[in-house]
C-alpha cells in the first residue's frame, strides 16, 4: 500500500510519525531521532504531510518540500479538537493526520528564511523594548522608596536622575548612588540596542519595494510596514481583506444563537504585535486629523459618533484590507482613490462649512454642492418618466408637494437640526447630504399612479450601469417609502448600490 498523509509531531529529539493510506488505514506508526528524519522522508513518494505551526515548523516544512512532498501547518487549537484520547506523542501525530485532511481546514503560510529572519529582528527588538520599560520603572520605583519622584515617561529619566545622583541634600547613601548610576547605564545600553535594531529594520524596509509600497499608507511606518510582509507573506492566501482583518483580530467576536447576532469587542486573535503596530499607528493617524478639524474627513467623522478607541480600531481595521488590496493586486496607494462606482457616478466636491446647533452638535453646512450633487448621482434618477405624469418633491421633513412635471431637482431645504429630526439615510447615493450635514436635497420621484414598472424600465437606457431588474427594485421600494411618509428610511440604496 502506498502512503498517502502522514503526521508528524515536532520536537527537539524525537519526533513520532503516523501515516495512513488513501483508504485510512495505518501503515506507519513510529518514532524517528532527529538525525533519522531526513533519510526517512527522502525514500517516501510524494504525499501529504501535516504538521502543526509551532517550534522549528517552518525550517521542516522548507525541507521537506524540496523533498518533492506537500505540507500543510496548521494551528495547534485547529488540531486540538481531533486527539482522541489522552494526550501522548502518538495521539497528537494521529490527530495531525486526521486534521490535515479535512477540507476546511486553515493551514498557516509557510515562511521563507528572509521572513523569518526579519521577524526575528522584530521580536529581538519588542523584547529589548520591554526590558527598557521595566529597567525604567525599576528606577522609578527605587526612588520612590526615598521620597524621589521622577514624573511619568522615560525621558525624564535620563534628564532628572542624575540630577537626583549628584544632589547632596538627599538623604541617598553612596552605595545606592553607585546602584542607580548602574541601573542607568544599562538603560542607556538598552536604548543603544534599540535603535541599532531599528537601523537594520529600516534598511531592509528600504531594500523592500513591498514594505516602501505599504509605508504610504497614512498610519503605517516602516517598522509596521516590514513586519506586515515579513509576517503576511503571499497576501493570496487571503481570500479578501476582511478574511486579512479577521487573521489580524480586529473584528468584532460573535456570540450568537437562535438567528439572533451578538456582537462584542474585537475578537484579539493571531499576532498581537501586528495589531498593537496598527492601532497605535491609527492613533497618530487620529491625531493628526483633529488638528486640521477636516468636517468631511471619514476618520474625523467616526471620532464625532464614537469613542477614539472604536475610532482607533475602525482606522487598523481599514488599514489591514488596503494592506491586503495593494499586496494582492500588485497596486501602489493612492491617496484619492476612487471605487469604479464613484468614477461613473463622481460625487461634488466636498467643500463644507462647520456650524453649532442649539444643541451644541457641529454640522455641516454644504449647501451650494446639491446643486451639482443632485446632477452627478445617478443621472437617471432625475430623468422625465411619463410625458404629463405628476411628480411628487419629497423634502427632508417628509412633505409631499405637487409640482409641474419635468421641474429639476436643484433646491435644498436648510434645516439645522435634521439629525435631531430623523435618523440617517440608509440610501447608498443620498448617505453623503445625511451624514454630518444640516441640510438634504430634494429628490424629485413619480406618484405611485405613474406605474412603478413603466417608470423603472424609463429610467435609463440599455447601456446604463444598473440592470432593468434592479431598477424595479428600488423603484418599488421607493414607492413604498414615498407612500409611508418616511424618505429618510428609505431601502433604496441595497438595490442601487452597484455589485
Amino acid at each position: 500500500m502506498k502512503l498517502t498523509t502522514v503526521g508528524i509531531d515536532l520536537a527537539k529529539n524525537v519526533f513520532q510519525v503516523h501515516g495512513i493510506d488513501e483508504h485510512g488505514k495505518v501503515l506507519v506508526k513510529k518514532q524517528l531521532r532527529r538525525d533519522q528524519m531526513a533519510t526517512f522522508f527522502v525514500n517516501l513518494p510524494p504525499c501529504l504531510i501535516g504538521m502543526e505551526a509551532c517550534g522549528s515548523a517552518h525550517h521542516w516544512a522548507r525541507k521537506l518540500q524540496t523533498m518533492g512532498h506537500t505540507v500543510r501547518l496548521m494551528a495547534p487549537q485547529f488540531v486540538k479538537p481531533y486527539v482522541k484520547t489522552n494526550k501522548n506523542d502518538a495521539a497528537d501525530a494521529e490527530a495531525i493526520c486526521e486534521a490535515v485532511g479535512r477540507p476546511n481546514m486553515r493551514f498557516v503560510p509557510i515562511k521563507n528564511v528572509e521572513q523569518q529572519a526579519v521577524l526575528a529582528l522584530h521580536r529581538v527588538r519588542q523584547g529589548f523594548v520591554k526590558a527598557r520599560t521595566a529597567q525604567a520603572n525599576q528606577i522609578r520605583g527605587l526612588l520612590g522608596e526615598f521620597g524621589l519622584i521622577v514624573p511619568q515617561g522615560i525621558g525624564y529619566i535620563a534628564s532628572r536622575v542624575p540630577e537626583l545622583i549628584e544632589d547632596a541634600g538627599n538623604e541617598l547613601p553612596g552605595s545606592f548612588r553607585v546602584l542607580v548610576q548602574r541601573l542607568l547605564d544599562h538603560l542607556k545600553e538598552l536604548g543603544r540596542q534599540v535603535q541599532e535594531l531599528e537601523a537594520q529594520i529600516q534598511a531592509w524596509h528600504r531594500s523592500s519595494d513591498l514594505s516602501t509600497r505599504l509605508a504610504q499608507v497614512p498610519g503605517i511606518g516602516p517598522i509596521t510596514a516590514s513586519a506586515l510582509v515579513a509576517s503576511i507573506g503571499d497576501a493570496k492566501n487571503f481570500d479578501g481583506g476582511r478574511q486579512l482583518a479577521a487573521w489580524l483580530g480586529l473584528v468584532p467576536r460573535q456570540h450568537s444563537s437562535g438567528g439572533k447576532s451578538n456582537l462584542l469587542g474585537i475578537s484579539k486573535r493571531g499576532d498581537s504585535y501586528l495589531r498593537t503596530l496598527l492601532i497605535h499607528g491609527a492613533r497618530s493617524v487620529i491625531y493628526r486629523a483633529g488638528q486640521k478639524a477636516d468636517p468631511c474627513s471619514w476618520i474625523n467623522a467616526v471620532v464625532q459618533r464614537r469613542n477614539k478607541n472604536v475610532a482607533a480600531v475602525a482606522l487598523a481595521n481599514k488599514n489591514a484590507r488596503i494592506v491586503w488590496a495593494l499586496l494582492a493586486h500588485d497596486r501602489h496607494y493612492e491617496m484619492g482613490y476612487k471605487k469604479a462606482a464613484e468614477v461613473l457616478w463622481p460625487k461634488a466636491n466636498r467643500a463644507a462649512t462647520v456650524h453649532t446647533t442649539t444643541s451644541g452638535r457641529n454640522t455641516t453646512d454644504c449647501s451650494g454642492d446639491h446643486e451639482v450633487m443632485a446632477r452627478q448621482v445617478r443621472p437617471w434618477l432625475t430623468k422625465p418618466v411619463l410625458s404629463g405624469a405628476p411628480r411628487v418633491r419629497v423634502s427632508d421633513r417628509g412633505a409631499n408637494q405637487q409640482i409641474p412635471s419635468g421641474t429639476a431637482a436643484k433646491s435644498c431645504t436648510h434645516s439645522p437640526n435634521v439629525r435631531e429630526q430623523s435618523s440617517p439615510s440608509r440610501c447608498h447615493e443620498l448617505r453623503d447630504w445625511h451624514r454630518g450635514r444640516s441640510c438634504t436635497p430634494e429628490v424629485l420621484i413619480p406618484q405611485p399612479k405613474a406605474g412603478v414598472l413603466q417608470w423603472a424600465i424609463s429610467l435609463g437606457s440599455a447601456d446604463d450601469a444598473v440592470p432593468a431588474r434592479r431598477r424595479v427594485q428600488a423603484a418599488r421600494s421607493w414607492r413604498h417609502s414615498m407612500i409611508s411618509s418616511a424618505p429618510s428610511r428609505c431601502p433604496i440604496g441595497k438595490f442601487l448600490a452597484p455589485k
